[in-house]
This record gives structure tokens, sequence and C-alpha cells, in this order.
């Protein structure tokens, strides 16, 4: 009897989403070690706090780089880098958690450098909403943004799957409904800050960036332009 190739029971992750989650699981298990005394010697208390002033993103620093007009590379980094670096292991948890659910359903879906394409850049894109529209001297830090630029992704292909069979499209955006609800919650229980205004702008521009990005988006684009 032969038998056919049997499917992994958990299917694999796609190489993009396990990178980016390394990415933010291996600084907080350094800064965790280094808290708690088991690397780096007394020092290493205060790594997380250096990290934080190095890269996450500052509004204060994008203010006076508008003001003065100068641009330098290493505060200009904040923008792709300040999704790497948490304020604390269950904020790096969490959003490590969105990014392997999120992420592998995007890149399975859209593609691998697509999904890459919308974290990076909604993360960019609500770190600049942060910065212009907030006058916060607290700093941005955490996947939060780009994690939200996912879920625009993923309520996309809701909208898109709910129209094509004629459904009300309106219900694709019960998850961020959710999301921010819960995020509004926290807030007034415990405290907080701005940065929800970078999480809502990161899943507008992950939402946005689909229509382009989806497969057969931009043929859909191009053929409705035409039309019109």
């Amino acid at each position: 009897m032969s038998h056919g190739q049997q499917e992994p029971a958990i299917n694999p992750l796609p190489p993009v989403v396990v990178a980016l989650f390394i990415a933010i699981a291996v600084p907080e298990a350094i800064f965790s070690l280094g808290a708690s005394g088991l690397v780096g010697g007394p020092g290493a208390v205060g790594w997380r706090q250096a990290a934080i002033q190095t890269y996450a993103f500052s509004g204060d620093i994008f203010d006076w780089m508008r003001t003065n007009g100068v641009w330098p590379g290493e505060h200009l980094i904040r923008f792709v880098s300040y999704p790497f670096v948490h304020f604390s292991i269950t904020h790096a948890a969490i959003a490590g958690v969105f990014v392997l659910a999120l992420g592998k359903m995007v890149a399975e879906k859209f593609g691998q450098w697509q999904m890459l394409t919308i974290f990076v850049v909604s993360g960019a894109v609500g770190a600049f909403a942060y910065g212009l529209i907030l006058n916060d001297p607290y700093p941005l830090g955490g996947a939060f943004p780009p994690d939200y630029g996912l879920v625009g992704a993923f309520t996309f292909l809701l909208w898109r799957g709910l129209g094509a069979v004629g459904e009300n499209q309106a219900r694709a955006f019960t998850l961020i409904g959710a999301l921010l609800g819960i995020q509004l919650l926290f807030g007034l229980i415990f405290g907080g800050t701005g940065d929800w205004v970078a999480d809502l702008v990161g899943f507008a521009a992950g939402f946005g960036l689909s229509f382009f990005l989806a497969p057969g988006g931009w043929a859909s684009i191009r053929a409705k332009i035409r039309r019109d």
C-alpha cells in the first residue's frame, strides 16, 4: 500500500515572520536577563533604558528635526527601530504573538515581502503621525503600530471577501473596533499615553497598502482607473 506524503501537524511559519519574531524576542530576552542580574553585571540593569533612549521614537527629537531641517541618520533610524524596543516583557510578548498570528496569515495571502513592507511602512507612518499630531514627550516603542498595520491587511482581506459575496463589509472592522475598545478600557483603568494614535494610523496604513499589495490589488486599481 502506498502512502501519500503526510502534512505537518503544525503549518510552518514563513521565514519573514520568524525573523521578525526573533528581532522582537532576542532584545527582550537580553533586557530581561540583564535586569535580573543573570548577564552583564550591574550595568545591565540599564540596558533597556539605554536602548529606549537610542532606538525608540521620540516626538521631541522629531520636532527638533522638523524645526531645524536637520535629519541625521541616527534619529531617522528610530522610525524603523522602535518596534523592536519594548517597555516590558509583557509588552514584547503580546506584540510577538500578534506578529506570529497575523504575520503568518498576511504573509501566506499577500507574500512575504509584501507582509514585510506592510509591517515596516505601517510602523514608520504610525510613528510619523505620533510625532506630528501629538506633543507627547513619552517615547514610542514596541511593535503595536506595525502589528496594527497587519490588522489592517487582515481587515482588508475580510472586507474584500465580504464584498465578493454581497455581505455587509462593515463587519470586517469588528476586530479593530474591539482592539481599540480594549485599549481604551485599559487606558482608563491603568492610565495610558497617546500611542493609540500610532496604532490607529498604522492600521489605516496597512489597510491602504493592501489595495496595492494584495494579490490582484494593483491590477484591479488600474482596471478601475481605465474604466473611470
